[in-house]
């Protein structure tokens, strides 16, 4: 909890700056045990803050490893002035781990479901709709149903979006069949209906949202992720890390593209010499 104060004492706060919006998404990185080769991967969260006005920040952590990651998103909003009756719109693809990153960074914290992840895993599934064997009378028109749902989710009418999903997943449920196709497009939309109906008080109107401005997408945050972790660690360096190398690399990573690194150092090191004293000396 880093709510401060009480409503009375944010009414006596100076008026805040604009609105920041929080955004929130992960990336993988190969992981190293010891010569373990198959190790498999492990999860970096990364994330974006955006004000109306001024710089960006970004903060990065290791998944599991950093034990104080909500420390570091509410210094960051910090460092961006982040007043208590100031409006925070966080955006995340509704997972646990972003979920509870968020919570309880701001009285006037607002949370929503990402509309990229919704009409990405439509899209998958449209997909797959392609390829359903013809011979299959009983199957719904698959296509028409999702784009049902998505016209639905852009509106913000979550009721009839589940009431939909609720009838394509009863009817691929009850197939008895053994085509492939259809046991992963019935598996996919069984996973959609529960990730909507889990997320379901977090879906504003899309619609609505646009029309006037504000975001409704974590597409901005995608490039703090190729910048943070896929340049780095995956994309041009195909080698394998521990949690805590990582981890530290991010820090590192994450504070030369805020500009913050010098500062960060000083604070460490009082006696280091600024940048314009360097520059006169050397002049």
């Amino acid at each position: 909890m880093f709510i401060e104060g009480c409503e009375r004492d944010w009414e006596a706060l100076p008026d805040p700056d604009e609105p920041l919006t929080v955004g929130i998404d992960g990336g993988y990185v190969h992981a190293r045990e010891g010569e373990n080769r198959k190790a498999g991967w492990f999860e970096v969260i990364v994330g974006k803050s955006m004000p109306d006005k001024g710089g960006t920040k970004r903060f990065a952590s290791v998944n599991g490893y950093d034990q104080k990651p909500k420390r570091r998103v509410f210094e960051m909003l910090r460092n961006q002035g982040l007043q208590m009756n100031q409006s925070v719109t966080f955006l995340s693809d509704g997972g646990d781990t972003v979920r509870d990153l968020q919570l309880y960074l701001s009285p006037q914290g607002e949370h929503l479901l990402d509309w990229f992840h919704i009409t990405m895993r439509i899209t998958a599934m449209k997909q797959m709709a392609k390829g359903l064997p013809s011979e299959e009378k009983w199957l719904p028109d698959v296509m028409t149903e999702l784009e049902s749902i998505k016209w639905y989710l852009w509106h913000g009418n979550v009721f009839r979006a589940l009431q939909e999903l609720e009838g394509l997943d009863f009817d691929f449920g009850c197939y008895e069949g053994d085509s492939a196709i259809v046991i992963k497009l019935g598996k996919a939309i069984g996973e959609f209906h529960h990730y909507i109906s889990a997320n379901r008080n977090f879906i504003p109107n899309y619609g609505e949202r646009y029309r006037y401005g504000e975001k409704v997408s974590t597409a901005f945050v995608e490039s703090t992720v190729n910048e943070v972790i896929s340049k780095r660690m995956v994309k041009k360096q195909q080698m394998r890390w521990t949690k805590q190398g990582a981890h530290l690399l991010l820090q590192v990573r994450v504070q030369t593209l805020n500009g913050d690194l010098r500062d960060t150092f000083r604070q460490w090191y009082p006696g280091m010499t600024p940048e314009t004293e360097t520059l006169s000396q050397a002049a």
